[in-house]
């Protein structure tokens, strides 16, 4: 496991799974962590991970509203001083429609929050990195930013976006020591995936017959992606997008 002794952590969305399991794995590396969550399961995972020894604190924030997320940067920096790694994994799935039946106010939130979330999670937090040094940025898009989904207009669009911002923003900041990247999870058994399957035996079986793997990803698989790529054993990649799908979009 990579070394984050003396390193400050952001994982947004961190109240459950993807952001939860990321969260965990940097306390256990050694990172101070900031759970960062609209919701109150958040200060739960703060203490799980202070209970690996190191240090974490909850900020609530919603995400798409930029003031919350300028605030939550601002509170990081004056707790631990700096930010080193940001995963900007918080994200919703909106309502499954077709493209013409879908509501505006579903685009607007999903929007909000998959897309918006991410563009002011990197605009709030590189300036820290910038002062830090350089850092590392993941971004948590979707093989649905890599393929089409049918009834996932908003979906899907908003990660299209977030890949792109992650290679703009590579680009840009290459130079200055900040690496960004993203990550594109298939189905990973997540509480948001749960939702779709709404408990149906069946449903479960055919997601996870969608990788070429046969089952569905863990949380803990993500997560050690994004520790990998927060490393410095990634020292030499950014811009990339990396699909942790069980070989989904290889087919």
């Amino acid at each position: 496991m990579a070394d984050f002794e003396g390193r400050v952590a952001v994982v947004t969305g961190a109240a459950h799974g993807i952001g939860r399991a990321t969260a965990l794995a940097f306390g256990r590396a050694g990172a101070s962590v900031v759970v960062a969550d609209h919701g109150d399961a958040g200060e739960a995972v703060a203490e799980e991970v202070r209970a690996s020894g190191a240090e974490a604190v909850f900020v609530r924030v919603d995400v798409a509203r930029a003031p919350e997320v300028a605030a939550l940067m601002e509170a990081t920096e004056a707790r631990f001083g700096r930010i080193d790694c940001l995963f900007n994994n918080a994200g919703i799935e909106g309502q499954q429609a077709p493209t013409a039946e879908a509501t505006l106010e579903n685009w607007d939130r999903v929007i909000a929050v998959n897309l918006g979330g991410v563009f002011y999670g990197m605009k709030y937090a590189i300036p820290a990195l910038l002062r830090a040094g350089g850092g590392a940025i993941v971004n948590n898009a979707s093989v649905a930013g890599l393929v089409g989904f049918a009834g996932a207009s908003a979906y899907t669009a908003s990660k299209g976006g977030v890949v792109q911002l992650t290679r703009t923003a590579a680009l840009e900041y290459a130079a200055q020591g900040i690496r960004v990247n993203c990550v594109c999870p298939g189905v990973i058994d997540t509480p948001m995936v749960e939702r779709v399957i709404q408990g149906s035996p069946a449903v479960r079986d055919a997601m996870a017959s969608m990788q070429p793997l046969g089952r569905m990803g863990t949380p803990e698989e993500i997560a050690q992606t994004v520790l990998f790529l927060s490393s410095d054993a990634a020292s030499f990649i950014t811009g990339g997008v990396f699909p942790v799908d069980g070989g989904y979009v290889a087919r």
